[in-house]
Formats: C-alpha cells, structure tokens, sequence
C-alpha cells in the first residue's frame, strides 16, 4: 500500500511510524486507519524490526477522529431509522474498524508511543495499546466522548482501565476532562515525562536498551505479560515451563552463555 498519512521508517531494528497530517493535528481518517492497519501488519511481519516507536507530525500526535465531511467518516452517526434497519453490528464494523487496535494489541514486537502533543479519542486509545508510553511536557490527553454522544472506541473499553484503574478510567471517561503530562504520569498513563526536545532522544535510547536484548525472548516474554493479565496463576506457571524450555534450546540462548563466558555482548538473531 502507498501510504498518504503515515511516514514508516526504518533504522538499526528500529522502526518509526508517523502519524503525518499536521494540518488537521494528525486525526484518523477511514484512509489512515486503513494504512496504520497495513503499517502494523507489515512491521509484525517484518524480522529486521525490533522495536516500532509511533510518534506524529508537527505540534500534535492525534486529534482523534476526523470528523469533517471530507475525512469520510460516515459511520460516526446514523439515524434511529438506519439503526432500526441494520444490526449493531453492521454499524459498528462501518464506523468503527476494530482492526487497526487488534492490528496493534496483536504486535509481536515491543511498540513504544512517543506522545509529542494532544493525544485525544482514538489518538489517546491509540498510545494505550502501546506496551510503553514516553510523553513530551506538552502533551495532553483526554477521551470526551460521552460530551458527544458517543461511548468508548478502538478499544479504549478494555486498555483504559487495565492501564490506569477502573475508578480513574471512569473518572477521564465520565468527565471527558483534559489531563495534562505530569497528571498523565500520575496515574500511570504515561511511563515518563520528558521535555520536548529530548522526547525522541529518550524514545530512541529506551529502545536501543530493548534491542539488545535477544528478540525471540523479548516477543515471548511479551506475549507472556500480556496473556498473565487474564490468567491464573497455575496457567502462568504452565505457560513459563513451556517458554522456558522452548527458548532453551534457541540459537541466542547459546550465545548468550558463550558471550558471558567470553565477556563480551551478545549478537543475537532472533533464532
């Protein structure tokens, strides 16, 4: 796919996507969604990235959804005749795509958002279903749906309160209030604050930590954390055994040893 609204670049087993429609403060369009879905898909896919950092253009990171008649976004109202005639289901699948979160929350390798402005809406969700979240000084988040008539979107209904807690998601969600970076990192909806000009000096550095670690462990061990969120504790005990053993026998657990051995890092490759 050629992309128009997103820039995906690629640099030492790091891989940047970002959001490119300053204009209208990086708001998702059906056309960007489409593309971050592909975008996604094809970095999982893509054994030379280690780590995706997702940032956007100019003075914002993402508006949330473009609601102008131009962007195209039809399903964001329909009358009580159409919802009478079509199933929910039918709506919500036109409206609002489900694949571009599942696309993410489905990503292998670790994704950091480097949060450089408003991150509203679907652009707030959009950081929540990233595993690590850097925010500038000058970012400001807030999910105002209920202002306009609207509910929880891309997600935002399992993320929000798995990051922040049940209360304080009801709180953002209920109020739609704008919360600032250093409330952000309060609740623990950001991991660190940073000032704008380090913002992706610090995104890189945190993921040039990742990338030495060995990838095929790093992606079990995410998949792991994640998965521990909804299990016992017998089935996470199960799940260690058998990714323990599995990961025994790689090519980078060997050489993990032999570089200890040898006092020297380790070259992983991914095997």
């Amino acid at each position: 796919m050629e992309y128009q609204t997103i820039i995906l670049e690629k640099k030492n087993s790091i891989t940047t996507l970002t959001l490119n429609r300053p204009e209208k403060l990086n708001a998702l369009s059906p056309r960007m969604m489409a593309e971050l879905v592909d975008a996604f898909r094809s970095v999982n896919q893509d054994d030379e990235t280690a780590v995706l950092v997702i940032t956007g253009a100019g003075r914002g990171f993402c508006s949330g959804a473009d609601l102008s008649p131009q962007a195209g976004n039809q399903g964001a109202s329909s009358s009580g005749e159409e919802r009478t005639e079509r199933g929910i289901d039918d709506i919500t699948l036109k409206g609002f795509p489900r694949e571009a979160p599942l696309a993410l929350a489905g990503m292998r390798k670790p994704v950091i958002a480097a949060i450089n402005g408003v991150a509203v809406g679907g652009g707030c969700t959009l950081t929540l279903a990233c595993d690590i979240r850097i925010a500038s000084e000058t970012a400001r988040f807030s999910i105002p749906l209920t202002r306009v008539g609207f509910t929880l979107e891309l997600g935002s209904s399992y993320f929000l309160s798995r990051v922040v807690g049940i209360g304080k998601a009801c709180e953002l969600v209920f109020t739609g209030r704008m919360i600032d970076a250093r409330e952000a990192k309060e609740i623990g909806l950001v991991n660190q604050v940073v000032p704008a000009d380090k913002l992706l000096e610090t995104t890189y550095e945190m993921a040039g930590d990742i990338i030495k670690a060995a990838p095929l462990a790093t992606r079990i061990t995410k998949a792991g954390l994640y998965q521990g969120m909804n299990a016992d504790l017998p089935t996470q005990l199960r799940w260690e055994s058998l990714a323990l053993g599995y990961l025994s026998g790689t090519e980078d657990q060997r050489e993990a040893v032999r570089a200890f051995m040898e006092k020297r890092a380790p070259v992983f490759r991914g095997r």
